[in-house]
């Protein structure tokens, strides 16, 4: 019950939805036309909305095609769940399920060997030890290239 008092007393601080709850449905697969008036529109038959997000995408201008809705009462947003999964809004059917909180990545999907520009760098640090022999530099140009075709793909 406590829990419930400090997602309740920091919802009331924060912007968007908690994401921490049973109360909050994310809403995936919504059209373009969607906006955030519609979408709470289209919860409240399933109980009293506290907040709705739309997260949007600031490059195009648009909305990222999901949203958030959270609700007074987990009981409400099982409900929501359990009647709009499936469902059409706009012409797109729409995926709906308990929010879950944002799951960060650390790294990055690509190896750094696999661009030109990490083997330059790697061999501009090793050059011929103070004198310009354009062989040595050619020769550590050509190894950078060799370990490059020779990097295991990930």
């Amino acid at each position: 019950m406590d829990s419930e008092m400090m997602e309740t007393s920091s919802a009331s601080k924060a912007k968007g939805p908690v994401l921490t709850s049973r109360r909050t449905v994310y809403l995936g697969g919504l059209s373009e036309e969607v906006h955030e008036a519609i979408l709470r529109a289209t919860c409240v038959p399933f109980g009293p909305v506290k907040s709705v997000d739309i997260p949007r995408d600031y490059k195009k201008g648009t909305h990222r095609g999901f949203g958030f809705v959270e609700f007074d009462d987990p009981d409400d947003a099982a409900e929501a769940i359990f009647n709009l999964h499936g469902s059409e809004l706009y012409g797109r059917t729409l995926n709906v399920s308990v929010a879950q909180p944002h799951q960060v990545k650390l790294g990055s999907e690509r190896a750094v060997w696999s661009t030109d520009e990490w083997f330059k760098e790697q061999t501009e640090g090793q050059g011929s030890y103070g004198s310009s022999n354009n062989a040595a530099a050619e020769n550590e140009a050509a190894d950078a290239v060799a370990l490059k075709e020779n990097a295991p793909v990930q």
